[in-house]
């Protein structure tokens, strides 16, 4: 039995709308909570949990909560990488659509995976971060 036009589009409506007040929740619960409190809750990391390192996404929170509050600075401390890796991801998928391309194609994704590699080696080497001391202030 197949959908109605206006039963697909009935569900595409309620589907986003679900989706939205969804991001918009998550969004409040961040901005009003703080991750950088301990009594934050939130579950916590499974990559972190098995290997003690922090992965691609450690500090996204943090990061959300910072952007939320206008500290562009300690954003950049939190998580350098996704708070300029996913405009740049998201604008490089809305170009491909845009064309008519398939955005997910093996070169994109070993870009992609190696960036985010890269990422956790670096985040996780001995003194990082290295904060300018322009940033404490």
């Amino acid at each position: 039995m197949a959908l109605s036009s206006t039963s697909g589009h009935r569900t595409r409506l309620f589907v986003g709308l679900g989706t939205g007040a969804a991001l918009l929740g998550s969004l409040a619960y961040i901005g009003i909570g703080n991750p950088h409190s301990p009594d934050f809750v939130f579950p916590a990391c499974p990559f972190r949990a098995l290997t003690g390192w922090n992965c691609p996404a450690c500090g996204g929170l943090r990061m959300t909560h910072d952007l939320l509050h206008g500290d562009v600075a300690a954003a950049i401390v939190d998580n350098v990488f996704l708070l300029v890796g996913l405009p740049l991801l998201l604008t490089w998928v809305l170009v491909q659509w845009r064309r008519g391309k398939a955005a997910a194609n093996t070169p994109t994704l070993v870009v992609i995976v190696a960036a985010a590699v890269t990422w956790t080696i670096v985040r996780n080497l001995p003194g990082f971060p290295l904060v300018p001391t322009v940033l404490d202030g």
